[in-house]
């Protein structure tokens, strides 16, 4: 039986792990920060009429270009976008890898800020781009002082920030990506998988780009959109931006199946956007309700929170996991994560938290 260490792949992929959660069935899984709330049927059954439609000519390669995907994106987005500053992919990880095949690899590095998504750095390994772990300031903030002082010490080529941070939920200044960008003569790439969970009224990488011709905003339909198995992700950026992942991208890259869901799904945005305003309010009640369990939850802007004071974490995720609640360790020593779901979701995660301490 020939084992991983046997052939002869690449130096510096030995010893590397793959991304990866647990994959269990529960009857409460918070584990990987879905939006567990249900498609409306209205939306589902629209989005099906256009799969069916979709398959009488699926013996065609889909359409190169995603144009109504990328018009349907812009639109959505509003800022004065339009599709040529739109790129969609098979989820925001395939935007990210992308990212990194034209602007990084071989020879270049990327800085990132851990603790943060663990599929920047492994992208980064499989790119064969340079990883370069940047330190937070207290409680896992990036003041526009310590982004800069990275940038200027290191010189990447290229610069990952995560609005908001996963796997912490801290909240990114406005102030921070403008003095990141203004220090780096690379590409900026801020990931806002969850932007749509921020306060309304707080600006976003989104409202920075005209006139930054390097900056890259990521985001997805996987959370807000509850798309996650669909694989949709996609970037607003300069047309010059797409241009280069033209270069790099596989030919027909995004199914017609997976246009026409993504393209239906952005027909019903505020339907489906209307989940966003009940997860909030059940992330906010996690928060609001750890600490009398004795716990220190930390602010999030995400739909997720990450919290400490647990002395052992193994211990209370296996408890919970005998309960039929998964939530996630993330490797931060003495926190756990837990994703905000559905109310009935959340009273038993807290109810099942509760009878540990009792």
């Amino acid at each position: 039986m020939v084992s991983l260490s046997d052939l002869p792949i690449r130096d510096d992929l030995r010893g590397l792990v793959p991304y990866g959660a647990p994959q269990l069935s529960v009857p409460v899984a918070l584990n990987v920060n879905e939006n567990t709330h249900t498609i409306p049927e209205d939306v589902a059954r629209d989005i099906v009429e256009s799969l069916a439609a979709s398959i009488l000519t699926v013996n065609r390669y889909p359409d190169r270009e995603f144009t109504e995907l990328r018009e349907s994106l812009a639109n959505y987005l509003g800022h004065g976008l339009t599709a040529e500053n739109l790129w969609a992919a098979n989820g925001s990880n395939e935007v990210l890898q992308q990212i990194l095949q034209a602007f990084g690899g071989p020879g270049r590095s990327v800085l990132g800020f851990p603790p943060t998504y663990s599929m920047h750095s492994i992208i980064a390994a499989g790119t064969g781009t340079r990883w370069i772990a940047g330190e937070r300031d207290a409680d896992y903030d990036i003041s526009p002082e310590t982004v800069t002082r990275w940038i200027e010490q290191e010189k990447p080529d290229v610069v990952f920030l995560c609005s908001p941070n996963n796997p912490t939920g801290t909240p990114l200044g406005i102030d921070t990506i403008i003095a990141a960008y203004e220090a780096t003569d690379g590409i900026l790439v801020v990931d806002e998988a969850y932007a749509e969970f921020v306060p309304d009224h707080i600006p976003q990488a989104i409202s920075l780009l005209e006139g930054r011709p390097r900056l890259i905003v990521s985001r997805t339909m996987s959370k807000a959109f509850a798309f996650a198995g669909a694989r949709v992700g996609y970037l607003a950026a300069d047309p010059a931006i797409t241009d280069a992942l033209r270069l790099v991208r596989l030919p027909y890259h995004l199914s017609a199946l997976t246009q026409a869901a993504a393209i239906a799904a952005l027909r019903h945005a505020p339907a489906m956007l209307a989940m966003v305003d009940d997860i909030r309010g059940q992330r906010d009640r996690m928060i609001a309700e750890l600490p009398a369990l004795g716990y220190t939850p930390l602010p999030s802007w995400s739909n997720f929170v990450l919290f400490g004071g647990v002395d052992d974490p193994k211990a209370v995720f296996t408890a919970l996991l005998e309960r039929g609640v998964l939530i996630r360790d993330v490797g931060i020593p003495h926190h756990l994560r837990v994703t905000a779901g559905t109310e009935r979701e959340t009273t038993i995660f807290l109810e099942s938290l509760a009878a540990l301490r009792a």
